[in-house]
């Protein structure tokens, strides 16, 4: 082997060392330009070359080629806390409680204002767990009461506060009104207070703007310490609504920082990023405070698949929204009992 052909040999040498020591081969022992002398076994150096190149691309792609071209890795695949050994041996799924539901109309007194209310609760005489349910801009309709129906027959005792009915005020608004949250707050009282509840705390599940109304709720009117259990929030608006638009989009609500409480949180993929974005800034900020915080995503849906109507309710909504009441009535009963 001349110089030319030596060099050359010790260039692929060196090259091919990460390969070949992931592929188990000791390069220490391996005497490449001894084996391939091309004076003496051109084809054998020719081919071991070429055998060689071959394996070392399969490390370096690293990708199994039975992967598809676009791999999706979501927030709950990390810990796959959604993993079910009875499912997955045994077969069994988790049967859910289902009740017939009432739905009541009442009122309670926050200071001077009279709040107006929805109270749902499973007809079956008996005591149940309390949850407090809070709207977003939509308001309480005939769209969204069915979904906090839904969730009271999962046997649970429901009070919903209408903020809007309460004053008076047409659905969507653009600024936030800041007696809402202590609305909020008192609406938890007000549920504690009931004969026909179990225990002596709550958990609230909220979604979009409900999501910062229950948050303030607990964190600045400080009701977490010792009547609040867990905080769940479908999409939830984790900014102050009248923030400026840098607020919006880049950072999270201060309050984050103090909430204590076991957190779940349901977004669609095809969420906004304005939403997304403090969703999960928040979400880090609360496992790094060492919360129990788990965030879920679900593929094919967007905001509202928890009570968008059928005329354009997709088969994605229905599996996202099925899958997020029992997940809800599975977390408020384990941190509630």
């Amino acid at each position: 082997m001349n110089n030319h052909q030596n060099a050359i040999f010790h260039q692929i040498t060196n090259f091919l060392k990460t390969p070949l020591a992931l592929l188990g081969v000791d390069l220490k022992n391996f005497q490449f330009n001894k084996i391939c002398h091309f004076a003496n076994h051109p084809y054998l150096c020719k081919g071991l070359t070429f055998l060689i190149l071959c394996l070392s691309s399969l490390v370096f792609a690293g990708v199994h080629p039975s992967k598809p071209w676009l791999e999706i890795n979501y927030p709950q695949d990390q810990e796959k806390r959604w993993w079910d050994d009875a499912w997955w041996q045994e077969g069994q799924l988790p049967v859910p409680q289902n009740h017939q539901v009432s739905m009541q109309e009442i009122t309670y007194m926050d200071g001077e204002v009279k709040v107006e209310a929805f109270l749902f609760k499973p007809t079956q005489p008996g005591k149940y767990l309390p949850i407090l349910f809070q709207h977003g801009r939509r308001g309480l309709d005939d769209w969204t009461l069915p979904r906090v129906k839904r969730l009271a027959a999962r046997g649970f005792i429901v009070l919903a506060p209408n903020m809007f009915g309460t004053y008076l005020k047409p659905p969507f608004p653009n600024k936030h009104t800041p007696a809402y949250d202590h609305h909020v707050a008192k609406g938890i009282d007000v549920l504690l207070e009931r004969d026909d509840i179990i225990g002596n705390k709550v958990c609230t599940v909220s979604h979009t703007r409900g999501g910062y109304m229950t948050l303030k709720a607990l964190v600045t009117h400080k009701q977490q310490a010792e009547k609040v259990a867990c905080y769940v929030s479908y999409y939830p608006h984790w900014q102050d609504p009248d923030a400026s638009e840098v607020e919006q989009v880049y950072q999270y609500a201060s309050e984050i920082n103090d909430l204590k409480v076991p957190t779940l949180i349901f977004i669609g993929e095809h969420e906004q990023y304005q939403r997304l974005r403090p969703i999960l800034l928040g979400i880090k900020v609360l496992k790094t405070n060492r919360i129990d915080a788990e965030l879920i995503v679900y593929p094919g849906v967007g905001r509202g698949f928890d009570f968008r109507p059928e005329h354009v309710r997709t088969f994605a909504d229905d599996l996202a929204a099925k899958d997020a009441n029992q997940r809800t009535a599975a977390f408020v009963r384990k941190h509630l009992q």
